[in-house]
């Protein structure tokens, strides 16, 4: 009687030490994990969100990228952190494709709990500006006469990666896909024309185009950006099935207390609710689009049938 009445208190304790924590929290300095490099779509969408998480509760929100390994990197070192509230990963398609296109990975999805998403973004289809493809038709034509093409691949398990992949499936193209560590590192060869096509990032891809640096021939989101109105949706340009959007979201280590993770998600949601926030991501390509813990689990799972199907396609 005696263990299980100290058995109980000790539980009590825990339980109300929780509550406590997740009352209090933050009580010093949030560690933001982005897994792609700095100045990427990723760091700045978080950045966007933030700052305006730092000024709301009063505790810095520390952004620090750990790039590499098709952020793997970044994924293994948040699931081996503290379930304090205090390490965050930032989150995108990656969480679910990466497990699917790749094995020996040293985390899994299961590691992670959904906090919220915040914000998403297009990407756009580039070529250089000395390319003869003015068009996604005409760019097909010059693939298909010449395989092999060299193209640029900010990471897989991105959409924009995903995107490329499915483009080149659904088209009978056969690319060079060459690797980099995010999309910021991809501009200077597609600048130059050693790389004839490359799926980027709004954040990334934006001010290239309108500087007249590259031309974008296609969104490959389901409407027309109101920044480069004039680039027509992919799905316009006659790939209906290569339509994405990035997303971008924060996840926890699993064990974290459901009381930290709501307060962590409210939190976000009214930093998503603002004005200065809502500006910045439209400033960077993207738009606020917050979910809660429920509904960001729901598009989870129905995220996760889409992107199985573009998994199944690469496996034909």
């Amino acid at each position: 009687m005696r263990n299980w009445m100290a058995s109980f208190a000790a539980g009590l304790c825990l339980s109300a030490t929780g509550i406590v924590a997740a009352q209090t929290w933050p009580v010093r300095p949030v560690k933001v994990i982005v897994p792609y490099p700095a100045g990427g779509v990723v760091d700045v969408m978080t950045r966007a969100v933030t700052i305006k998480l730092a000024a709301d509760l009063n505790q810095p929100f520390v952004v620090e990228a750990k790039p590499g390994a098709q952020a793997n990197i970044a994924a293994e070192f948040v699931a081996n952190a503290a379930a304090d509230g205090y390490t965050l990963l930032v989150s995108a398609p990656f969480i679910i494709n990466n497990p699917m296109l790749e094995s020996g990975l040293r985390w899994q999805p299961k590691d992670f709990v959904p906090v919220a998403r915040f914000a998403l973004s297009p990407s756009f289809m580039l070529v250089p500006m000395n390319s003869p493809a003015r068009t996604v038709q005409e760019y097909v034509a010059l693939a298909r006469a010449k395989p092999g093409l060299p193209v640029g691949d900010g990471g897989a398990g991105s959409t924009q990666s995903m995107a490329t992949r499915m483009f080149a499936t659904l088209a009978g193209l056969k690319f060079e896909s060459i690797g980099y560590k995010g999309a910021p590192p991809v501009i200077p060869d597609l600048i130059n024309g050693a790389l004839t096509m490359a799926i980027i990032p709004s954040t990334v891809a934006i001010p290239q185009v309108t500087s007249g640096k590259l031309r974008a021939l296609a969104n490959t989101s389901g409407k027309r950006s109101p920044l480069l109105p004039d680039v027509p949706t992919i799905a316009e340009a006659g790939f209906p099935d290569v339509t994405v959007e990035s997303w971008y979201a924060f996840h926890v280590p699993a064990a974290t207390s459901r009381d930290m993770i709501r307060r962590l998600s409210d939190a976000v949601g009214v930093a998503a609710a603002s004005a200065e926030v809502q500006g910045r991501l439209r400033a960077a390509g993207g738009e606020a689009a917050y979910l809660g813990v429920s509904d960001f689990e729901s598009f989870l799972r129905q995220d996760t049938e889409t992107w199985q199907r573009f998994a199944k396609a690469f496996r034909q």
